[in-house]
């Protein structure tokens, strides 16, 4: 890390020029992962009883699965991965965070397009395509938003006092450049007045669903991997020409994934879909090595910490990668798609690796913004096991699941004591992100009547005489 970074006045001043954006992202950021996972055990709980929520037309699990799915990446992992980048592009940059105020009115923009998004979602008013079910209203505020976001970061990179970059500025710059991309494409091809027609358009919501959760997350995720690991072990990173192999492959092989092999397309884009999947086992294979480097030989910090977050999100990047690899498979195809097995690897990609990277990530900065330890730090331990705990539960049952009804020809009925256990890991994430949303609600609350004693002291303070000489 830049030796300035250890200046503890700096470093002061750049977390408090930070505070009110980082509060105005992390806040909400963390409501919607509240709602989002609720929704999610709505929609879990329709299949254990259909008829639990037959009364009420928005809780449907066609309208109440996409909106969950939507508040997690859109509500929470977008948000908090941007909030997470401003502080770290501030701190590489040794500078306070530049126009403040913008990613404020940004985050404004960004929780109000989530909130008509979703409440167009619930209505039955979506669009009809996966990840982009938002209207045009809403995906037009959340396009603003990140743009604004990508303005206060850039300009603050542009005030770093040290001009070598640092590995994670590839995979932050790439990520600003990436999302406007994707999703302005998509939404113009797909929900725009005149969309195109045909397979073209299942072709182009493949991209973009692969693209977003695959690729952007996997950028962000491990860009905020390759700060804090070796910042909290201790040890610089090694190395950065894994870094930067694993930067280019995962971009160059990562966009061609996504297409099952029973597509209905030319056959040529599932075969070359399957290959490029295949081939990201080079990028994998480049961030084991990191990681065992890096972290070989230091002292590992308390449990509950943000050290075991980002190192459990790692691993479960990896995880998701081989279960991507292993569907891409023709002979595991033929068995796996269509079937829970997808849905697992993509809430592992989404829960276990990008939001259990967030949780550790916010863990660390937010004390440090604040200037005081988290209000709830003796949950610390039960957030990160409920955390844990949640992502296993959920994930591995959802995952045989998808095996069991693969290897029964699809039956309905096949892998339904799985499907419970995937409900019981969702209730543990709720728990643990209830722990965070209070948290971050405590320490906003506090803060804020922290300000106005200081303002009320300041008006009621007596002026000081002063004596006029004759």
């Amino acid at each position: 890390m830049n030796p300035a970074e250890n200046n503890s006045v700096c470093s002061v001043k750049i977390d408090a020029s930070c505070r009110v954006p980082l509060l105005a992202l992390f806040g909400g950021a963390a409501l919607w992962l509240v709602v989002g996972l609720a929704l999610a055990i709505v929609a879990s709980l329709t299949f254990h009883n259909p008829e639990i929520f037959a009364g009420c037309s928005f809780l449907t699990y066609g309208r109440v699965a996409p909106a969950a799915n939507d508040l997690l990446v859109y509500g929470f992992a977008i948000p908090a991965a941007l909030g997470v980048m401003l502080w770290i592009f501030a701190r590489l940059s040794q500078s306070n965070l530049e126009l403040p105020i913008i990613p404020v009115v940004a985050a404004h923009f960004w929780h109000l397009g989530v909130l008509v998004g979703t409440l167009t979602i619930l209505t039955g008013n979506s669009s009809g395509f996966t990840w982009l079910e938002f209207p045009r209203a809403g995906a037009m505020l959340i396009g603003v938003g990140f743009v604004l976001i990508a303005i206060s970061a850039v300009a603050t990179f542009g005030q770093r006092k040290e001009r070598e970059l640092y590995p994670s500025h590839w995979f932050f710059l790439a990520a600003l450049l990436w999302f406007p991309w994707i999703y302005a494409t998509a939404n113009l091809f797909l929900v725009s007045t005149c969309p195109v027609r045909g397979v073209t358009q299942a072709v182009i919501n493949w991209w973009f669903a692969n693209n977003l959760i695959y690729v952007w997350l996997a950028l962000v995720g491990l860009g905020t991997a390759f700060y804090f690991l070796p910042k909290i072990a201790g040890r610089p990173l090694q190395s950065r020409f894994y870094a930067l192999f694993t930067f280019w492959t995962l971009i160059l092989f990562g966009t061609w994934a996504g297409i099952s092999a029973g597509a209905p397309v030319p056959a040529w884009l599932p075969s070359m879909s399957a290959f490029a999947s295949m081939l990201l086992v080079v990028p994998v294979i480049a961030i084991v090595i990191i990681l065992v480097k890096t972290l070989r030989g230091a002292k590992s910090p308390p449990m509950g910490g943000a050290y075991c977050y980002i190192r459990f999100g790692v691993v479960a990047f990896i995880v998701s990668t081989a279960m991507l690899i292993t569907v891409a498979c023709p002979q595991n195809s033929r068995i796996l798609e269509f079937t829970w097995f997808g849905q697992a690897q993509v809430q592992l990609q989404i829960l276990g690796f990008s939001t259990m990277i967030l949780f550790g990530a916010i863990s660390e900065i937010l004390p440090r913004v604040m200037e005081t330890e988290m209000p709830l730090k003796k949950f610390s331990k039960l957030q990160f096991g409920l955390s844990l705990l949640g992502v296993v539960l959920f994930v591995v049952p959802l995952a045989l699941a998808g095996a069991k009804q693969g290897h029964a020809s699809y039956a309905p009925e096949a892998g339904k004591f799985w499907l419970m256990m995937s409900t019981t890991g969702l209730i543990f994430l709720l728990l643990a992100s209830l722990i965070l949303l209070a948290n971050i609600f405590t320490m906003t609350i506090k803060w804020k009547l922290g300000l106005v004693k200081t303002v009320i002291a300041a008006v009621t303070a007596p002026l000081e005489s002063t004596e006029v000489k004759s």
